[in-house]
């Protein structure tokens, strides 16, 4: 592998210049790739042996200081996935997915979007939380448990529509204090503007064996809204903040 790429990297181009020089990008894939294979020996046994899945289940709490005709703290449900790679010692990349559905109206007056109570719906809302993390994986003891830190980058994406039973036409009147249409619009454009998907997450969680296959998890974990630091700063400080409490279920592996 590393002849073809000295001698790939050396050959010409059709100018006479070194192909290495057109395509610096092929430099820093050969060099990603080198850096994972010496972190993950190409052995397809012990490859798959390290990666690590879970199903999850949450309760997640939205913070908001503002209460006009609003829910001003929901709490949700949602359910979703791990899947982690164990990279180096007790260190772990590990991807997160957690869904969750809830309402929300838009107040014009604070131009914010706000969850909300079924009456006073505007539009229907699926987050689906998408987060990239380092975990520090620690075993307690040689029982199977073991304690987990994580933190990285997380994202928001959310799908916006409609609220259902809000079709008809006397509904549409065209002004944005009433019209949910014109509200779901102004909810879909606030989510998707400043940065107000990114939100770094962190928390601590502990596994414990139930079975011999199975290991049963608790996790505590925190969003922080990051783009606080420029948008909405008229709003109250804990709004947009994010708390969850959740289990897992993780297969053990068979050593």
């Amino acid at each position: 592998m590393l002849m073809f790429l000295r001698q790939t990297m050396s050959k010409k181009n059709h100018a006479g210049k070194p192909f290495y020089r057109l395509n610096s990008s092929l430099k820093m894939t050969a060099v990603l790739f080198f850096l994972f294979l010496h972190l993950n020996p190409l052995n397809a046994d012990s490859f798959w042996d390290d990666f690590h899945w879970s199903f999850t289940s949450s309760l997640l709490h939205f913070a908001a200081g503002n209460s006009v005709d609003s829910d001003p703290a929901p709490i949700l449900p949602s359910a979703g996935f791990s899947l982690a790679l164990q990279f180096k010692d007790y260190l772990r990349l590990e991807v997160t997915e957690d869904i969750y559905f809830t309402n929300y109206e838009y107040n014009s007056a604070l131009g914010y979007a706000m969850a909300c109570n079924t009456e006073n719906r505007s539009a229907f809302v699926m987050g689906f939380i998408t987060g990239i993390q380092i975990t520090a994986y620690l075993p307690i003891g040689r029982g199977g448990t073991a304690a987990r830190f994580y933190a990285g980058p997380a994202a928001d994406f959310r799908i916006v529509t409609l609220a259902a039973g809000l079709n008809h036409p006397a509904d549409f009147t065209g002004d944005i204090e009433t019209d949910p249409q014109l509200q779901t619009d102004a909810i879909h454009d606030y989510f998707w503007s400043r940065g107000r998907w990114f939100m770094p997450a962190a928390g601590a969680g502990i596994d414990f064996p139930i079975t011999e296959k199975l290991l049963l998890g608790f996790d505590l974990r925190v969003w922080f809204p990051f783009y606080r630091l420029w948008a909405d700063k008229d709003l109250p400080s804990i709004d947009g903040w994010r708390f969850g409490i959740g289990f897992r279920i993780t297969p053990r592996k068979n050593s």
